[in-house]
């Protein structure tokens, strides 16, 4: 008899920095969530849809949990607990390479009142040899009682099919959710006003990372060519400064680094034209935020 067809919604979830959304590309594969060696980088709910045989998994990739100091951090949060009470299994992800912590406790103890299924997620197990290995699975094993723990990497892609097997087996019997050549929700300015933040935060001083947002004004097509005009916003003065580097030099990075990656996504020439504006204190403004797409 064939296996009856699964189809419904996963996260990961996890302190910041814990790999969450680079699972999620490399599970996609394909760049739906931005990544940054800066934590607390994802603000947008993404949804990214991995198409099996037997069944659809809906990944939604959710920003990292954490002690919120501003309004933008108060909803980032918010939006957080409401994703995870709506998804059929979590995958809790936990670094190879770092001792189990306060913060997995604290998440682990947040799951537990959840009715989706919860598995752990040993992620960057590159990053340790087999013995660091073995301790850090004994280690989590032993914080909760999880429905499965599964050890991947998604930079060498070791299990990362497996981990896929294990989470659609614990999604509801269901009919399609999105068509077959579907692999995200997103509408396409989102995800082009992310991948501009992506390069805008690489290699920027650590009082940055969350100052920055960036507002898709146009997106205009003209045959092969996409014209793409953006703000980058930041708080201060001084922070514009530095995003724009000297003589415009760090700015003109981001573009040709951002460029790159929305020809890839669009599959199209792309002409990028980007500015930088200063929104005074917008993480803490409501308007602000509204304009900014939180």
């Amino acid at each position: 008899m064939a296996e009856e067809y699964r189809a419904g919604f996963g996260c990961f979830v996890g302190r910041p920095n814990a790999g969450k959304s680079t699972l999620t590309n490399a599970i996609v594969g394909q760049k739906i969530a931005i990544t940054s060696s800066k934590p607390q980088t994802t603000r947008h709910v993404i949804r990214a849809v991995v198409h099996r045989p037997d069944a659809q998994l809906v990944l939604v990739d959710t920003p990292g949990l954490h002690r919120p100091r501003t309004l933008l951090g108060e909803r980032l949060n918010d939006l957080v607990r409401q994703t995870w009470s709506e998804v059929d299994v979590i995958g809790l992800c936990i670094p190879a390479d770092e001792p189990v912590g306060r913060g997995d406790r604290f998440i682990s103890g947040e799951l537990a009142k959840l009715k989706a299924k919860v598995i752990a997620v040993v992620t960057k197990t590159d990053l340790v040899d087999h013995k660091r290995l073995a301790e850090q699975l004994i280690s989590v094993s032993e914080l909760a009682d999880f429905a499965d723990v599964v050890p991947v990497s998604a930079v060498s892609g070791y299990q990362i099919d497996t981990l896929v097997d294990v989470m659609t087996g614990y999604l509801p019997p269901s009919p399609q959710l999105y068509p077959d050549d579907m692999l995200t929700d997103e509408p396409e300015q989102v995800l082009v006003a992310e991948l501009i933040r992506e390069a805008a935060l690489e290699g920027v001083r650590d009082e940055l990372p969350h100052s920055i947002a960036v507002l898709v004004e146009e997106m205009i097509v003209e045959g092969d060519l996409t014209k793409i005009y953006a703000d980058v916003y930041v708080e201060r003065p001084s922070q514009k400064a530095i995003v724009i580097g000297a003589r415009g030099a760090r700015l003109r990075d981001v573009g040709i680094r951002a460029r790159r990656q929305i020809e890839e996504l669009l599959g199209t020439r792309v002409y990028l034209d980007l500015h930088v504006r200063v929104a005074k204190e917008w993480q803490r403004d409501p308007k602000l935020l509204r304009r900014l797409g939180f």
